[in-house]
């Protein structure tokens, strides 16, 4: 029984049905005043009308006739008294009543008549201080019988809130039930299931929110699926090589000067191993918001002086060309070096995969009012306006461009933005005027910004 109070449409059945007998309970309470009120209004009117009938026949009456026209009267429950020389025939009139009929006077009034509440209502005759009086007890059962009757309209009520309460559960519930169902199958595995977006505003709704859901689901799964493939062949790839080389070395087919060339190519796979393992690791942290950060106050001019000096060795006579474009005093932010610095790295490392011999590579930092602002530009192949909207996506580019040009694990990108808005700073990608890609990132001031870091300098190059 308990179980079955909890479910949607016993409770809608109950909260109907009480409905119904509330109204009919607060109903039959407002007529019953009523219902007394228009009876004794009936009642009282029918008696002056009796009255003045009475009064024509009693005057006009035969010797010996009174009699019968009074037994007539009385078998509709009506009191006649007459009143001869002042004096009531029987006892029970209040004596107010009678002095004013003896008096020639008519009385339409409610008293008590006999120890009971009555109309009285009363009419001199001809004759001296002669006259009629007819009284009926107030109307006093009909509350009785009105709520008498009360549990028939409760009995009515009922039903019809059963009724009600069981076809307005079943639509609503139907949408929920459909819902269930296809939440059931989603979670099964299918994500093609959709819902009608038919009916109420509120199930068409649910079923929009469902929807959407299920197409997030899909679309992220689509994502997912993408990105395993695209880190299984970054990983497959060095595993590939360092296996093939140990091969070579365990068997004795790679000697001498080989060896150490081996050599070399198995410590720079496992490098790149590395770097692929330890970027999937910081973005799970980032995802998990637990990511640790040391944010202190920097010199974004000296944090990119140490990156041009790192990656310069990278730019041999025969590579691309390093340029700095760096202002003469700090630009102070508060941020993490250590972290900054792991963005800029990425963005270095992707655009010397594809930049061709004596291309540019730009450094660039500069003041602006809001924050200070570190720039990546590159003289490669750049992306297009769609590349841009995607940029940073985990592994979308990767998908995009694989098998066209030098490619990484799809991840760097997703990376960078993700360590910059955790840093509370923001990232774009743009077009280069070098005629490559561009990577802006601003990095808010202090709280309280030395006057320094919020002015605006000149940049000064140096190649």
């Amino acid at each position: 029984m308990r179980r079955l109070l909890r479910t949607l449409t016993a409770r809608v059945v109950l909260v109907t049905a009480l409905t119904a007998v509330v109204s009919v309970i607060v109903t039959a309470l407002v007529a019953l005043p009523i219902a007394v009120r228009s009876v004794n209004q009936a009642v009282r009117a029918d008696l002056v009308q009796k009255t003045a009938l009475a009064v024509q026949l009693l005057d006009n009456a035969k010797p010996g006739t009174r009699p019968r026209i009074v037994r007539e009267l009385r078998k509709d429950k009506i009191n006649v008294f007459l009143i001869r020389h002042g004096k009531a025939g029987r006892a029970g009139l209040p004596g107010r009543v009678v002095q004013q009929v003896a008096a020639g006077r008519q009385v339409n009034t409610r008293g008590m008549v006999g120890g009971t509440s009555s109309f009285i209502v009363g009419r001199p005759l001809s004759g001296d201080s002669a006259g009629v009086v007819l009284s009926r007890r107030v109307a006093s059962g009909v509350g009785g019988l009105v709520l008498g009757g009360v549990w028939r309209a409760l009995l009515a009520g009922l039903a019809g809130g059963v009724v009600a309460g069981a076809v307005l559960a079943r639509l609503i519930a139907r949408p929920i039930r459909r819902a269930a169902v296809a939440a059931g199958h989603l979670s099964a595995g299918d994500r093609s299931v959709r819902l009608s977006t038919q009916g109420p505003a509120e199930a068409a709704e649910l079923a929009a929110a469902f929807n959407q859901l299920a197409s997030a689901l899909q679309v992220s799964e689509g994502r997912e699926r993408d990105f395993l493939l695209s880190v299984s062949h970054e990983l497959r790839t060095p595993l590939s090589t360092i296996r093939g080389y140990a091969e070579a070395l365990a068997d004795g087919v790679v000697e001498g000067d080989g060896a150490e060339r081996a050599g070399a190519t198995i410590l720079a796979e496992a490098q790149r191993l590395d770097r692929l393992i330890s970027d999937l690791l910081v973005l799970s942290r980032l995802e998990a918001a637990d990511l640790p950060l040391d944010v202190v106050l920097v010199d974004l001019v000296e944090l990119m002086g140490a990156a041009a000096q790192a990656w310069q060795t990278r730019c041999d006579p025969d590579g691309p060309r390093l340029v700095t474009e760096l202002p003469p005093a700090p630009v102070l932010v508060q941020t993490d070096p250590g972290r900054i610095r792991q963005v800029v790295d990425g963005l270095c490392e992707n655009a010397l995969r594809v930049l061709p011999p004596t291309a540019p590579l730009v450094l660039a930092v500069r003041a602006e009012a809001d924050a200070g602002v570190v720039e990546v530009r590159d003289g490669g192949p750049g992306f297009t306006d769609d590349d841009l909207a995607v940029a940073f996506e985990r592994g979308a580019l990767n998908r995009r461009y694989r098998g066209i040009r030098k490619v990484g694990s799809g991840l760097g990108l997703a990376l960078a933005a993700r360590l910059v808005a955790r840093l509370g700073g923001t990232i774009e990608a743009g077009h280069a005027a070098e005629g490559g890609a561009r990577f802006t990132v601003a990095v808010p001031y202090p709280a309280r910004p030395d006057q320094t870091s919020a002015q605006i300098y000149p940049t000064r190059t140096s190649r």
